[in-house]
């Protein structure tokens, strides 16, 4: 069995389930509506708002092989990867 981090465990999959930031995830909701999706994003903030959360769920729906309009389906093989971990495409940098 793998031991899994409370926080990683139940972070939010989808811009819905993201509390609290609904004028964040709307911007980046429509971003994406519309096909103008930037070269770059920055998120930055004091720690426990949801930077890396909302950076997560932008970097998998940009990648989702089945995206569900603007969230990501998190059953393809690239949302799975993610989840996991295992993706090579996306990269995550620690920046705390």
């Amino acid at each position: 069995m793998n031991y899994i981090v409370t926080a990683r465990k139940w972070r939010p999959q989808t811009f819905a389930e993201v509390v609290g930031q609904e004028h964040i995830t709307t911007t980046l909701k429509n971003a994406l509506l519309n096909n103008r999706i930037a070269h770059a994003f920055l998120f930055a903030g004091p720690r426990g708002v949801g930077k890396t959360t909302t950076a997560r769920i932008m970097a998998k729906v940009l990648n989702c092989l089945n995206p569900q309009q603007v969230e990501p389906c998190n059953q393809c093989e690239m949302c799975l990867s993610f989840q996991n971990s295992q993706t090579l495409d996306i990269i995550e940098i620690d920046g705390a």
